[in-house]
């Protein structure tokens, strides 16, 4: 089994991973996504008890106990770049000797669950309601620096290239599944609806908003608002979830977002209070984890 170099695997002085400063002993197998460092508090308020907290740059951790069950809660910053780094690097924590720089024979899964906020595409699904996705729509092209086709939904992602006339010398949109046992445990409420959840590279032309900047196809939005193949549309923009989903599926971990809706694009609405949405988010989402 071969060595993996330092300048691959980079580890702090302490032999902490490299950008989240975590060890091993350090994270749980179930955790917590948000974007915003700011958040993380906000998730382990809830928790009964702490064990352990770091922050190095956006990335966050707190660990601790929510009902009796283990629950790592981490901010990942803003975008497919840094779930890129997040991804790899919790999975090295489980699934790579760290002092002896090999993969381990045993491999250890991770539950990952995002929560997040998001803009609705649609009038049906309104603010400060919630988004499951079912699915996560990559725009950003980052997964296809991995050998990937064998995790791709290709007849959707062909349906969603198709209707959209997207052009060749863009990044290749790619579709991806979240884990169907998630879905199980994290579907039900009356407020949560499921879909394709659409992961821009950018928020300002990558979503469709103009300021000074002309955007590349002005019709981008309304053809994404229009798509629709075997019941399946695409319901939310945001900019994680297919990059979750992508790297977990090939790491082979278990993954799911949950997107607390606090803009409706399609009507010009945003939410009067969404730090309260995003509090039922994440109450919802830990007591549904913890029946899990």
């Amino acid at each position: 089994m071969s060595r993996i170099a330092e300048s691959e695997l980079i580890l702090n002085p302490d032999g902490s991973i490299y950008h989240l400063n975590l060890k091993p002993e350090n994270i749980a197998d179930t955790i917590i996504f948000v974007g915003d460092q700011n958040r993380v508090p906000k998730v382990a308020k809830h928790f009964d008890t702490i064990e352990f907290e770091t922050q190095k740059r956006e990335f966050r951790t707190i660990t601790g106990t929510f009902k009796g069950k283990r629950i790592s809660v981490l901010s990942t910053g803003i975008g497919p770049d840094n779930i890129d780094i997040v991804m790899n690097e919790l999975d090295a924590l489980v699934n790579i000797d760290l002092k002896k720089r090999i993969i381990k024979k045993e491999h250890t899964s991770l539950t990952i669950v995002r929560i997040g906020t998001s803009g609705s595409l649609h009038d049906d699904i309104p603010v400060d309601h919630f988004v499951l996705a079912e699915y996560g729509l990559g725009l950003d092209g980052m997964l296809w620096a991995y050998d990937c086709d064998h995790v791709i939904e290709k007849e959707l992602s062909d349906a969603f290239e198709k209707h959209t006339d997207w052009k060749p010398w863009k990044a290749k949109p790619y579709i991806v599944q979240n884990h169907p046992e998630l879905t199980k445990i994290l579907a039900g409420g009356k407020k949560v609806h499921q879909g394709i959840t659409g992961t821009a590279g950018g928020f300002f032309g990558p979503q469709g908003r103009i300021l000074r900047l002309a955007l590349e196809d002005n019709e981008l939005n309304s053809k994404i608002d229009s798509f629709e193949y075997k019941g399946h549309r695409v319901t939310n923009f945001e900019m994680e979830t297919s990059a979750i989903y992508g790297l977990s599926k090939l790491l082979g971990h278990k993954a799911c977002s949950m997107n607390c809706i606090i803009a409706n694009r399609a009507n010009g609405t945003f939410s009067d209070d969404p730090y309260k949405a995003v509090e039922e988010l994440i109450e919802y989402t830990l007591n549904k984890l913890v029946l899990s």
